[in-house]
């Protein structure tokens, strides 16, 4: 692992300049990271705020860069002025990734950075990510992925330099709980973050709410249903009132990417 920060650093050095694309999701934060300790206040995390970002994650986000030194910004960005964003049909993820980074470029060429980084690593190539596409045609670079670094190694960096990101579960966008051909709509984006909201703040941690019209379905670890159950009422009542008419808990349990299902079949 050694050998492939080394490179790292090297890559970024060498840019000089930088505009990181920040989620505060453990890939990004980790670029941030080392962007940081090799360029300095050359190095910008930048994050795109949009009805699809939860409050929660960008507060996060904003606390762990003053954590880390890095400077900061968020910029608006206008994927669900896109027609064919909000149809959510498989290529979601290419027309949201399509909005963000066209505004990213924009942003580093007008202040004056050499380009836009994005914290996609070496597993990201071996999964279903329509995004990839959009990072290829805006001229947006890799370095995660340029050198190898795999998900594991990034947590396992993380952790030695004290991130506290090291173990954090994924956070894809609250679109991504909206199964495809249902419309994306800021209406279901509140409703999901409002539900996964109080999930958390009842300590479950690896979750996702699936918003299926007016049925919500929970996923969290299968160590977790025991809780889940014994807390069932408050659960309930929350999401009802979140504007759920009905709750669901799978029983498969909590798996990332599980809207994909149904490609695959």
């Amino acid at each position: 692992m050694s050998a492939k920060l080394d490179e790292l650093g090297r890559i970024l050095c060498d840019l000089k300049r930088v505009v990181v694309a920040y989620s505060g999701g453990v890939d990004s934060t980790f670029l941030l990271k080392v962007a940081h300790d090799c360029l300095k206040d050359d190095a910008l995390g930048v994050i795109g705020v949009s009805p699809s970002l939860a409050e929660r994650e960008l507060a996060e986000a904003e606390r762990v860069a003053r954590q880390i030194g890095a400077r900061c910004e968020t910029i608006p960005v206008f994927e669900m002025g896109d027609p064919h964003y909000l149809a959510n049909d498989a290529r979601r993820c290419y027309y949201c990734k399509t909005s963000l980074f066209r505004e990213l470029t924009a942003y580093a060429a007008r202040f004056g950075y050499a380009c836009v980084l994005d914290g996609s690593n070496a597993d990201d190539t071996g999964d279903y990510r329509p995004g990839l596409q959009a990072v290829a045609e805006q001229g947006v670079r890799s370095p995660l992925q340029e050198v190898g670094l795999t998900k594991m190694e990034i947590r396992a960096l993380s952790r030695e330099m004290g991130l506290p990101t090291w173990d954090k579960p994924a956070t894809p966008c609250l679109s991504s709980r909206i199964p495809y051909g249902t419309p994306v709509t800021p209406q279901a984006l509140a409703r999901i973050e409002r539900a996964e909201t109080i999930l958390r703040r009842l300590g479950f941690r690896n979750l996702r709410v699936r918003h299926h019209d007016q049925v919500a379905r929970i996923e969290v670890d299968p160590t977790d249903f025991g809780p889940i159950l014994e807390q069932r009422e408050q659960i309930l009542a929350g999401l009802k009132q979140a504007g759920y008419a009905y709750v669901a808990l799978d029983l498969a349990g909590f798996r990332s990417g599980s809207l994909n299902e149904v490609l695959i079949r």
